[in-house]
């Protein structure tokens, strides 16, 4: 079992929690109900892709693979983070609409990282 996945992946479950009572409670308050949606579409994403770290931290195939690890994390900082600061806009005034072309990438980093997670396990299944 990789120790950096499973504790990744947790750590992102426990941000996910945060962050999603934050949105729920705190930011219904100040956001549109479509920032509402976009925040919590950030909150699901960055869960899932926790629960995908602590299900392939059992996974030798997988937990040894560097850029799984790499394109997870930093595609959940791109795609989620650029989402948080997105929606947040109207709350701190800072326009980070510059932020907008980092969502796709993030999004892209997660597909890569369960598709080669899926090459790696089909490769080892050989």
């Amino acid at each position: 079992m990789s120790k950096r996945f499973l504790i990744t992946g947790l750590i992102f479950g426990v941000l996910s929690v945060v962050f999603g009572a934050f949105g729920a409670h705190l930011l219904k308050k100040y956001l549109t109900p479509e920032q509402l949606v976009s925040f919590e579409t950030g909150v699901k994403y960055m869960m899932y892709h926790g629960l995908f770290l602590i299900g392939i931290s059992n996974i030798s195939a997988v937990n040894s693979s560097q850029f799984i690890y790499f394109a997870t994390v930093v595609g959940v900082v791109f795609f989620s983070g650029s989402i948080f600061l997105l929606t947040s806009t109207s709350l701190t005034q800072i326009n980070f609409k510059f932020l907008g072309p980092v969502t796709p990438i993030g999004g892209l980093l997660l597909i890569l990282s369960w598709l080669y997670a899926i090459f790696l396990v089909i490769k080892n299944q050989s």
